[in-house]
């Protein structure tokens, strides 16, 4: 049986990649038998893209979406409005191609943030307000065929991830 990998937002895996210097990890025993069977790849899309740690918090253009962002209708903005889109979308791609290189089928990525967010993201005012939508990197996985899942579906991606073990079998 084929043995699927796991793309996981390094900041879950506890490297101190976020903006703000720190990390997100999370504690699960799901997370930890990964690691102990080699399934775990650790990504971020943001320093792939080329942006250092620490840097200014970016949030999609108000009213846009990943899908805008990705066709080059929407601009990745920080607070003081320089644009940060290229980096984002460079670091999107950066994970796609790590996915495939790795036989990655499933991928797990912090909720909210403008590359990983799946179901929210921040709302682009820099006002703490969350939105309905997903950032670049949630998207272009999804639209090529990666499962995704936020830091608090482990066991679905875990269901799923064994679920396409099964179907390979």
């Amino acid at each position: 049986m084929a043995v699927h990998k796991v793309l996981v937002s390094a900041c879950l895996l506890g490297s101190r990649v976020r903006f703000d210097g720190r990390a997100k990890e999370v504690s699960d025993g799901t997370v930890d038998r990964w690691y102990h069977e080699g399934r775990i790849v650790r990504h971020c899309p943001e320093i792939a893209g080329g942006l250092p740690v620490p840097r200014p918090p970016a949030e999609i253009e108000p009213g846009a979406g990943a899908a805008d962002v990705l066709a080059g209708r929407a601009r990745i903005l920080t607070p003081d409005g320089r644009d940060v889109t290229e980096h984002f979308v460079s670091g999107a791609r950066a994970a796609l191609a790590t996915a495939r290189a790795t036989g990655a089928a499933v991928a797990v990525l912090k909720e909210s943030s403008p590359s990983c967010g799946l179901r929210q993201i921040y709302d682009g005012t820099f006002s703490g307000t969350k939105v309905p939508g997903s950032g670049v990197t949630a998207q272009l996985l999804t639209e090529h065929g990666i499962a995704v899942f936020t830091e608090d579906e482990i066991a679905r991606a875990d269901d799923r991830l064994r679920a396409g073990e099964q179907q390979d079998a």
